[in-house]
């Protein structure tokens, strides 16, 4: 997993797609598998995928079309065999639009897309949720926190417009 929107814009790539030793100004001298490469016959999700730069796009895409891809500073192709999941929350299609997202990238990814609603519209899921957050919040804090069913009562008819984070 890579959140693309914590990893500075000029470290994507190599984290994405590793490097040799001295590549750049700081690299590690063995060098260094990207996630890509560590990845190889699993998945590797990449969440936030629109705060991808359009140059990484460009390699990201290129990996996924040719199932290789060059380290930084590399000149031999490493071969993988890598499912990748992609998440945002942002209108990619507008993004293609501004010239912000690569269209082509965005149907290679797009192959079974999974559209999640947001809390609002599936309000039968705040329960569970809730109880679940509950639980992990118990058991990190060794305490034993209960709400009353008008608590989550209350709960299911809350907008959260910071969906399931705000929860």
């Amino acid at each position: 997993k890579i959140n693309c929107g914590t990893i500075p814009a000029s470290l994507m790539e190599s984290e994405l797609f590793g490097h040799e030793k001295g590549a750049f100004t700081g690299a590690d001298q063995k060098g260094k598998a990207g996630l890509c490469e560590t990845g190889h016959t699993g998945s590797v999700f990449l969440d936030e995928i629109a705060e991808l730069r359009l140059d990484v796009q460009v390699k990201l895409l290129d990996m996924i079309e040719e199932k290789t891809f060059y380290r930084v500073g590399d000149t031999k192709p490493v071969k993988v065999d890598v499912r990748i999941i992609a998440a945002t929350n942002r209108d990619l299609l507008k993004m293609i639009k501004d010239g912000c997202f690569r269209e082509d990238l965005y149907y290679r990814l797009n192959v079974v897309p999974i559209k999640i609603p947001p809390l609002r519209q599936r309000r039968e899921d705040i329960p569970p949720l809730v109880i679940k957050v509950l639980e992990t919040h118990n058991h990190a804090h060794a305490s034993n926190i209960r709400l009353s069913s008008k608590v989550i009562d209350r709960l299911k008819y809350y907008g959260f417009p910071g969906n399931v984070r705000e929860l």
